[in-house]
């Protein structure tokens, strides 16, 4: 009988120990997962040396030695490449104009931007400039670490969309070679959205993303090396206050105590968003701030990866060039002015859909207020004028022609909605009324004269300069516009918008609330804040130590901001990554300046 109990307690602790060790094994197997994997994915463009040569009335063109014919006419030169093209005119010696670029990867590679290319003549009939394309990329990191519990989650993310797959954080279980990323809450089903395929030698994980059509491989990366990842690299120094450099940009740049602000505050607002764990729910994902005070740049840091010669999406921000462009044309004489009727002025691309006697009375001031009456509503997934509704429409490419034949859905001037086709149909106007492609009337009236560095319009699929937002500019050169605006208009004794127009456009012209939005008080919180808007600018009021300070401000979707605090001569930017986030990056606003930055000087 002894030997029996025995035996019954050897085989059971052969068991224990195969299970324990199975277990210890699976364990092992998991923690081989543990760790930051990522992939960047850049697609192909046409770079480098551009030649055009003209013999005669014959042209070609040259880059990385594919030739391309030319159609001049008259001065005017264009010219397409597979991938990219160019459009521009005799200016003098050389020849000026823009790139026409494709882009797109992640977002169905259907996008255009133009961003200026200056030829020079190097010899008779030869000219030659350099194209320097927009970087096209798209990155994926994938975190994957133990829980609280011991089970292995995942954080997804990709900073050039704020792509997370459908969630903040995952559970991950392992089936031999293959990852599943699930979500579920405790105690459910989780449900199943990622696969990932572990390979070998080297091991990497090969992930499907079918929204986005691509199928990538993340390899290991070690945390120093990801500095697109965190905030800033783990392990760092701890980041200490520097003076801004100053380059050929225009910008005079000095220390921060040189302005009267307090080095110290600034230096440990840096410090906290240095530290910040971008996995960490509704985590701020900034990637650049920037201050300027006294007409001084005297703060100027980049978090992610991102760096001062990079341009960054500034989405809904550049809606506000359209109200600078206006004051220029109007300063420049262009016979056009708030006041203006819109379909007086577009009278060229009729007729136009739903006709409505409303539609003559629609003027410039309602395009840039939000309140044209048009049946738009970026909002509202059923509004035919929505954004997202024009952008997806194949039947019309030319989306100032879109907004025109847009139905009137409420008395023009009535009604505040969000209209990004609004704008761009602004932007249209001014194109007419001055007879310029927008992206050139852009170059000479703000991009030149404020001096900045390259940059990319974006463009309708008509080839039109795209108003509604969605430019790609340096942090440096859109917190040039506040420091303009903070002098009346002008930037190094050069005017770029008349005195009165700067004190006009960034009036209060429209509240926005309840009643003009003709939401109830939950929908509108769910779409809005209260406040007020200029001429494409947001109006704001900023409550510091018992004192309110007015500030006006350009916004775009993920944290691109430009605030300006006129009575502080203070000037803000901000880019981020917060997509879709709006409850996380207007905390930049409403917070992190009134809390830290404005307490930093010293009143």
């Amino acid at each position: 009988m002894a030997r029996t109990v025995h035996a019954l307690l050897a085989v059971a602790a052969a068991v224990l120990l195969s299970f324990l060790a199975g277990r210890a094994q699976a364990a092992a197997t998991d923690d081989a997962m543990i760790g930051l994997w990522s992939s960047r994915t850049l697609a192909p463009a046409l770079q480098g040396k551009l030649i055009l040569v003209r013999r005669g009335t014959t042209w070609r063109a040259t880059l990385r030695g594919r030739q391309q014919q030319v159609t001049a006419d008259g001065r005017s030169i264009h010219f397409e490449f597979p991938g990219g093209g160019f459009r521009g005119a005799l200016a003098g010696r050389d020849v000026r104009g823009f790139w026409l670029q494709s882009f797109g990867l992640g977002q169905g590679g259907d996008q255009r931007f133009a961003s200026p290319l200056l030829l020079h003549r190097t010899a008779f009939g030869v000219w030659q400039g350099t194209v320097r394309p927009l970087k096209d990329s798209f990155t994926l990191f994938a975190k994957i670490d133990r829980d609280d519990k011991g089970q292995l989650t995942a954080a997804i993310r990709n900073p050039e969309l704020n792509f997370t797959a459908g969630a903040g954080r995952y559970q991950v279980s392992r089936q031999d070679d293959e990852l599943l990323f699930r979500v579920g809450p405790e105690g459910a089903t989780p449900k199943l959205y990622l696969k990932a395929t572990v390979l070998h030698a080297p091991k990497r994980l090969k992930m499907e993303l079918p929204d986005l059509g691509l199928t990538l491989e993340l390899a290991r990366q070690p945390p120093t090396q990801a500095g697109d990842f965190f905030s800033r690299p783990p392990g760092d120094a701890p980041y200490l206050y520097r003076r801004p450099p100053k380059l050929n940009d225009g910008w005079d740049t000095a220390r921060a105590r040189a302005t009267g602000m307090d080095e110290a505050v600034l230096q440990q607002l840096i410090r906290r968003l240095s530290g910040l764990d971008p996995t960490a729910g509704r985590a701020p994902l900034i990637h650049s701030l920037l201050v300027a005070h006294h007409g001084k740049l005297v703060l100027e840091e980049y978090f992610h990866g991102f760096g001062r010669d990079q341009p960054h999406d500034t989405r809904s921000a550049s809606k506000t060039f359209v109200s600078v462009m206006l004051g220029a044309a109007m300063q420049d004489g262009v016979p056009i002015s708030p006041a203006s009727r819109v379909y007086s002025v577009m009278s060229g691309l009729g007729p136009f859909a739903h006709p409505d006697p409303r539609k003559a009375d629609i003027d410039l001031a309602q395009l840039l207020t939000h309140s044209s009456g048009l049946a738009c509503d970026d909002n509202d997934e059923e509004s035919p004028g929505a954004e997202d509704a024009m952008q997806s429409q194949k039947g019309q490419p030319n989306w100032v022609k879109y907004a025109l034949d847009l139905p009137i859905a409420s008395e023009p001037g009535t009604r505040y909605a969000y209209c990004s086709a609004g704008i761009n149909l602004a932007a249209g106007v001014l194109s007419a009324a001055t007879r310029t492609w927008l992206p050139e009337l852009f170059d000479r009236t703000i991009a030149r004269p404020l001096q900045f560095g390259p940059y990319y319009w974006d463009l309708d699929p008509a080839g039109e300069g795209y108003g509604g937002g969605g430019a790609y500019l340096r942090s440096r050169d859109l917190l040039k516009l506040g420091q303009a605006y903070l002098d009346g208009g002008v930037w190094h004794g050069r005017r770029i918008v008349p005195a009165q127009w700067v004190k006009l456009s960034t009036a209060p012209h429209i509240n926005i609330n309840p009643t003009t939005t003709g939401l109830n008080e939950q929908h509108f919180a769910n779409a809005y804040f209260a406040g007020q808007d200029g001429y494409a600018w947001h109006l704001g009021t900023f409550r510091v130590g018992g004192i309110d300070y007015a500030n006006y401000a350009a916004t775009g979707n993920g944290g691109q901001l430009l605030i300006v605090v006129p009575a502080l001569e203070l000037a803000i930017v901000f880019t981020a990554g917060n997509y879709g986030q709006g409850g996380i990056w207007n905390r930049f606003r409403t917070q992190i300046v009134p809390d830290e930055i404005i307490p930093a000087i010293n009143r």
